[in-house]
């Protein structure tokens, strides 16, 4: 993981536990994930901060497709067998590619 890939996946999780605002949290957590796709450790630990979310919020399915996503995710980015762009919810079906928003593809794609 580059410098400037680490430091924007920083700046993502961290912002999704400084806010109060459940919604911008997950829009944080998203980003954060599209960008950890291709990183076992990171991937992984993007979708545990994930999971504290449905947890706090009493949502079940967001919670169980969250621990299906944790044991999957570092074999996913080690295999390279990983939907580009999803968001990483269970809402985006597990290997559904989505679009990358332009910032992050830019910065993604270096």
């Amino acid at each position: 993981m580059s410098d400037r890939i680490r430091s924007a996946y920083t700046a993502e999780m961290t912002a999704a536990h400084d806010t109060d605002d459940d919604a911008r949290g997950w829009v944080h957590l998203e980003r954060a994930h599209i960008i950890s796709q291709p990183y076992p450790w990171p991937h992984t630990r993007n979708h545990i901060a994930i999971l504290a979310l449905p947890l706090r919020q009493h949502d079940r399915r967001e919670a169980l497709g969250q621990i299906l996503r944790i044991m999957v995710a570092a074999p996913g980015s080690l295999s390279g067998r990983y939907p580009e762009g999803n968001t990483g919810r269970v809402d985006a079906e597990l290997m559904t590619p989505m679009p990358i928003s332009e910032d992050l593809a830019d910065m993604i794609r270096g």
